[in-house]
């Protein structure tokens, strides 16, 4: 899958967003460390051990590089960014009973946010999936030439 580039100092305005999912009761936020556990099962079950595995990295990083969306004191919705590699946005996952909402929307440019107040002028969204979701809300395009990406070498299951 084709890695995209993201341009950190022109990311859309999302306080109509925000505001959107609080009339939803869903608030988008940085992730606590106390948290972590509870994201890496949530993440494994419905997204699988890879994901859950780089969710868990950016627990490691100072602050959190992990952004959670949550609805009635319920996870629906996580973001991780520098888990992989440093400057990657990814993985980005929403509950399917939560989807169509926003609420995406708002865990992406909230970790966008963070990273260009990191010092980040660009982010790459690595192996990314839904590629029209990424050119639409943030204006990403795709890196020519990088296809299959890093994560070409990665462990195969047996």
């Amino acid at each position: 899958m084709t890695d995209l580039l993201v341009k950190l100092y022109d990311l859309p305005d999302h306080e109509e967003l925000t505001t959107s999912l609080a009339r939803q009761e869903t608030i988008v936020r940085r992730a606590m460390a106390s948290e972590r556990k509870q994201v890496a099962v949530w993440v494994q079950q419905l997204f699988g051990d890879g994901w859950a595995a780089e969710s868990q990295v950016s627990f490691a990083r100072q602050p959190i590089a992990c952004m959670v969306a949550v609805s009635g004191g319920r996870l629906v919705g996580f973001a991780s960014y520098d888990s992989t590699c440093r400057n990657f946005f990814g993985p980005i996952g929403v509950d399917p009973n939560f989807r169509h909402r926003g609420i995406g929307q708002g865990l992406l440019l909230a970790a966008l946010e963070a990273m260009a107040h990191a010092g980040y002028a660009y982010a790459i969204i690595g192996g990314a999936g839904p590629m029209a979701f990424f050119e639409k809300s943030v204006g990403a395009f795709p890196i020519p030439g990088s296809t299959p990406g890093i994560y070409q070498a990665a462990i195969k299951r047996v």
